[in-house]
């Protein structure tokens, strides 16, 4: 790899404001959300435009780069109310839209001439002819379709020199081609094309006949069962995408964004992720592609990732041919040993005050996960209220903040998770 190489940007999912400061304080370049009217992010979205404006501002405070999604397959009733929202995205001033509808595009091009429109990977680009059409419209960056192979995107890279590539590098999978997918609106009259999806691919299901038997695929040796159930998902589940072991490659490749799905997670699934493809970011560019502790560091962070946040399983999808095997049948999602419990909200020189999410107890062995990714493993000997009384537990849901003495200072939006098996 060359040393000089430039970095790729790392963007991240904001599905609201604690989202995004947390994405930008574990070292993302960028994040993008939308307001759920025009974006692919309906439910668990806390965005309006009141204070996708205030995001915006923030980031640009930081010097980093908010991108807003516009990325709905609209129907007429969407294009009456999109030319206001328009105007007030090009008075907020974002740095990029993303776009996959053609007629959306069009749009915004007539009240915004000068927009940067960004191509969606729902628009499914794979080839070097497509992203050229893209490119001839006045396209400077595409996000490539989850299916296309690192090889493909070389030769796409090779063709378009100028042309910028973005790629998904983590987080959840659809069985469908690049996401275009109508089982949720048959089923449920929930469309994931206008950011409404209800899953029915994480659904488990049983195929019965009108007689209540089970019905045997022809040619099958056994039964296929498909029963919807509560928690999820077996015959349609894709394992979640993980690309952090090859990294050094996918620089090399010249990709010039590497996107992490999940508005709808948590900060914890933020911090983790977002602190983890930082450093593999950084040290791929500072070392070189086949150096022993290169690969020793990636494995590393990849283990913090399979270990310590729940998931479908794991894979590295079309993009290195594992496409065919990219199926969780056995269950709705992967547990962890550990469980989020809290982020730090300030410090006073070895005190931190922790905002709880989910409990924490006296006597928990746990892990402080701070910007830097610079792991604090401890056991909590004492953690007392605001009013500076001992407590044995704490609970969270009621804003409950409690301090605790640390022997190394971890900053603001630091995450802690607990040991619990």
């Amino acid at each position: 790899m060359n040393r000089q190489i430039k970095k790729p940007e790392l963007l991240a999912p904001a599905g609201n404001l604690e989202k995004m400061k947390v994405a930008f304080a574990f070292g993302a370049d960028a994040v993008f959300a939308g307001i759920p009217d025009f974006s692919l992010r309906v439910r668990i979205n806390d965005f309006n435009e009141k204070s996708l404006k205030e995001a915006i501002e923030y980031a640009h405070r930081l010097k980093k780069k908010f991108y807003v999604t516009v990325n709905i397959f609209a129907h007429n009733r969407h294009l009456k109310k999109l030319p206001a929202h328009i105007k007030k995205l090009k008075k907020m001033d974002p740095d990029g839209i993303f776009v996959s509808d053609p007629g959306v595009m069009q749009a915004i091009r007539g009240i915004w001439p000068k927009a940067n429109i960004i191509l969606s990977t729902q628009a499914n680009c794979t080839n070097w002819q497509a992203a050229k059409f893209w490119q001839d419209q006045g396209i400077a960056r595409v996000i490539l379709g989850r299916e296309t192979t690192l090889e493909e995107i070389k030769e796409i890279k090779k063709i378009l020199p100028r042309l910028e590539l973005e790629t998904f590098v983590h987080g959840a999978l659809c069985m469908a081609y690049s996401g275009r997918c109508f089982l949720s609106k048959y089923l449920s009259d929930r469309s994931a094309n206008l950011g409404d999806c209800a899953q029915p691919c994480r659904w488990q299901y049983s195929i019965i006949n009108e007689g209540g038997l089970f019905i045997k695929p022809q040619g099958s040796e056994g039964t296929l069962e498909l029963v919807e159930e509560e928690h999820g998902s077996y015959i349609l589940n894709s394992e979640d995408l993980c690309l952090i072991k090859k990294v050094p490659e996918m620089i090399d490749a010249g990709i010039n964004g590497f996107k992490i799905e999940g508005r709808a997670k948590s900060v914890y699934y933020l911090a983790t992720v977002v602190g983890a493809y930082r450093k593999a970011i950084d040290e791929s560019v500072k070392l070189k592609v086949k150096s022993e502790k290169l690969k020793v560091l990636l494995n590393k962070l990849y283990k913090e990732l399979e270990e310590k946040l729940a998931h479908r399983g794991y894979t590295e999808g079309f993009m290195f041919g594992q496409g065919k095997e990219a199926q969780n049948l056995a269950d709705a999602h992967n547990t962890s040993d550990w469980e989020f419990c809290g982020i730090v909200v300030k410090k006073e020189n070895k005190i931190i005050y922790i905002k709880v999410h989910n409990s924490l107890y006296s006597g928990d062995e746990i892990e402080i996960v701070p910007p830097g990714y610079d792991i604090i493993k401890m056991r909590i000997k004492k953690m007392t209220n605001i009013k500076g009384e001992e407590v044995l537990e704490a609970h969270g849901g009621q804003k409950t903040v409690i301090m605790l003495a640390v022997e190394k200072a971890a900053p603001e939006f630091s995450v802690l998770r607990r040991k619990i098996k």
